[in-house]
């Protein structure tokens, strides 16, 4: 198992600079210059240049990346050009919060997925079938950011029941309550599209295992309808589902980005809304790296799940 993950590991180092070199890239070519950004009213052609050689940013390209590169492997993510504040720092208290929104919404697409699939395939052709893959086809369809506008209108606006952005109350509140009210909305939203996905490959997968021959053994050796299904079906359905709860990972900590914006939840996807912006290209590069790490570090625990369950996959 040790040599396994150490092999995932490795494997992961190229996925991440190739990253890094792609959002170093795009920065550069965003029409602008970050100094005249930054300095606003104040942008005379002698403070762009004075500020672009205090950054570094007179350089060529190719400097300017092996520069940044040399700098983050002693852990050094660098300054902010808006914020002037250790890039590691915001995104590290900005990260906290999109955590708990992705969390979130990771559990719910994985808990409502799972039993979606499992229902539909137990009940094939039937009406309780239909009606979840009439949701489930709704739920993967509709874009998130709509979804969201209109459950803000509804529980927000129309119904007053629930509040329409933030993380907190801005007068009181701070507590678990207020922090799971404001949670609700935004949470709901990001997991709508994944929770489909993954009930959909359930139940492609929990159908495969239905019809195998160690499933009518179960069945004849007397053992409960849930106990074949739970103990039997599911655990075997699991190394097909694992990598897509996996890959779910990713979508919602990059679908976090359009969905914070339109909560104003403030986690990292909100900051990397105003980085690019400003042009703010270490913010930008420290956040997004920031997120792949995490992605990477979540399919990994994925991997490492569906080879405990299936002990073939780690030769």
């Amino acid at each position: 198992m040790a040599s396994y993950i150490a092999k995932r590991l490795f494997a992961a180092i190229p996925v991440l600079l190739g990253l890094s070199m792609i959002v170093f890239l795009i920065m550069a070519m965003i029409p602008g210059d970050p100094a005249t950004a930054i300095l606003g009213s104040y942008a005379t052609p002698e403070n762009v240049e004075r500020l672009n050689r205090s950054l570094g940013l007179d350089k060529a390209l190719p400097q300017q990346y092996l520069a940044w590169l040399g700098n983050l492997l002693h852990g050094d993510f660098g300054r902010s050009y808006a914020l002037n504040r250790p890039v590691l720092d915001e995104v590290l208290e900005r990260f906290s919060a999109t955590l708990i929104l992705a969390g979130t919404a990771l559990i719910l697409c994985t808990v409502f997925g799972l039993l979606a699939g499992i229902v539909s395939a137990v009940r094939q052709f039937g009406w309780v079938d239909r009606v979840v893959t009439f949701f489930v086809l709704i739920g993967i369809s509709i874009p998130s950011f709509f979804l969201g506008l209109l459950l803000i209108l509804l529980f927000a606006v129309q119904l007053r029941i629930l509040p329409a952005s933030g993380m907190y109350a801005i007068y009181g509140g701070g507590d678990l309550a207020d922090l799971l009210k404001h949670l609700l909305l935004p949470a709901v939203t990001l997991a709508v599209v994944a929770t489909g996905v993954v009930a959909r490959l359930t139940r492609t997968a929990m159908l495969e295992v239905l019809r195998q021959d160690f499933i009518r053994t179960a069945r004849a050796k007397g053992l409960s309808e849930r106990k074949v299904i739970y103990r039997h079906a599911l655990k075997a359905a699991m190394v097909s589902v694992v990598p897509v709860i996996g890959l779910q990972a990713g979508f919602v900590l990059g679908g976090a980005v359009y969905i914070e914006t339109v909560f104003q939840w403030p986690g990292i996807g909100a900051m990397l809304v105003k980085a690019i912006s400003t042009r703010d290209l270490l913010l930008v590069q420290g956040g997004v790296l920031f997120v792949a790490a995490a992605y990477v570090f979540v399919n990994l625990i994925a991997d490492i799940v569906q080879a405990v369950l299936d002990p073939r996959l780690k030769t």
